[in-house]
């Protein structure tokens, strides 16, 4: 599969990038009070004319950087063989959407970072995009087109709304705006104050505000890049490693809202529920568009812990959080090791799977 420029600069991962100051309130906190669900099943099911509906619970992450990944067309008979019914990909691949249609797959697609400005400034080049990578694929059941993928610097934030406007008006006069919902993909810190989760808001509402807006005049929900990995290698001391990868061990209560949390996952996600709450929006959704664990390459990054991390998760999302029960739409990241990232020697080390297509550890839909 060929390398995306695009891909290469649109799923970075850093321990900065998961907001680990304002978990380190989180960490203070679990240290007085530490004391020592459902498989997920919820899936779509088709509709006959291969759009999807309902929830997928879980999906992985189809990241490419790398020179030794399988076809695309094994890549969609390993989803299907293990029951994975949801994908995303970091940019438009033809390779990709062909060997999805017709498999009931669901998709969130990104735009590519790099395709922000063009989309933002011409409505036609939102037409002519939706023409390139979305009409010629009537077999895909795609769900959600990510506008951005953890858009940082204030030039890029500021295309990411005009952007999304023109996808949805390009979508809607091709006869899609009601089938493929339009968003972005946020970093995990666009919410501060996040313990106890109550307290959780918005750190840029000037930002984040009139994208909510759009989100609930159009029923779309917020992607949120959510990772419990960053916060605890931030600080290993207080952060307890049973709270962060969902082994029992620690049990924290919240004043705010009379909830009980027992992993750190739960109480992330519901920091942003809150934050939506404070913004006035309540009834946008939240899908978590990327978490995992990594398993080799860095502090904390073991097979075990690995294991431990995402076949709770797997097993966790079906339920939802205590703010929010009922299953919680969340892609792993990732499902291959990946040999060409670059930065920390973990992002080489998030797949479930190897190359080769064989488990990087243990693990089961």
């Amino acid at each position: 599969m060929q390398i995306q420029p695009d891909i290469l600069e649109n799923n970075p991962r850093s321990m900065a990038k998961q907001g680990v100051a304002s978990m380190l309130a989180v960490a203070l906190v679990l240290v007085s009070l530490a004391a020592f669900h459902t498989e997920c099943s919820a899936h779509r099911a088709a509709n006959p004319d291969g759009h999807t509906k309902g929830v997928h619970s879980i999906g992985v992450c189809n990241g490419v950087i790398g020179n030794n990944l399988p076809a695309p067309s094994d890549v969609v008979k390993l989803y299907k063989s293990k029951g994975i019914n949801a994908m995303r990909i970091y940019a438009p691949e033809s390779n990709v959407l062909k060997a999805l249609s017709g498999t009931g797959i669901g998709l969130l697609m990104d735009v590519g970072n790099g395709a922000l400005p063009g989309l933002a400034n011409d409505p036609s080049a939102a037409a002519a995009w939706v023409k390139a990578n979305v009409q010629p694929y009537p077999g895909v059941s795609f769900r959600y087109i990510a506008v951005g993928n953890e858009v940082m610097d204030s030039d890029g934030q500021k295309t990411i709304l005009p952007a999304m406007k023109n996808l949805q008006g390009a979508l809607a006069a091709a006869g899609l705006g009601g089938r493929v919902k339009v968003s972005t993909s946020v970093r995990f810190d666009v919410v501060t104050d996040t313990f106890p989760p109550s307290n959780g808001v918005f750190a840029d509402l000037d930002y984040m505000g009139p994208i909510l807006d759009f989100l609930v005049s159009t029923g779309a929900p917020l992607l949120v890049n959510v990772y419990p990995y960053f916060a605890y290698k931030g600080d290993p001391q207080n952060i307890n490693l049973n709270y962060a990868t969902f082994a029992p061990g620690t049990t924290v209560n919240d004043d705010g809202n009379g909830l009980t949390y027992t992993n750190l996952f739960d109480a992330m996600v519901d920091s942003i529920y809150a934050a939506l709450e404070d913004a006035e929006t309540p009834g946008v959704k939240v899908v978590v568009s990327e978490s995992g664990w990594p398993s080799a390459g860095g502090f904390g990054a073991t097979a075990q812990n690995a294991q431990a991390y995402n076949q709770g998760l797997i097993k966790h999302v079906g339920g939802g959080t205590p703010k929010r029960p009922g299953p919680l739409e969340t892609y792993m990241f990732a499902m291959f090791n990946e040999n060409q990232k670059t930065g920390d020697p973990t992002e080489n080390h998030f797949g479930l799977f190897n190359p080769d297509k064989s488990p990087a550890y243990s693990i089961s839909f």
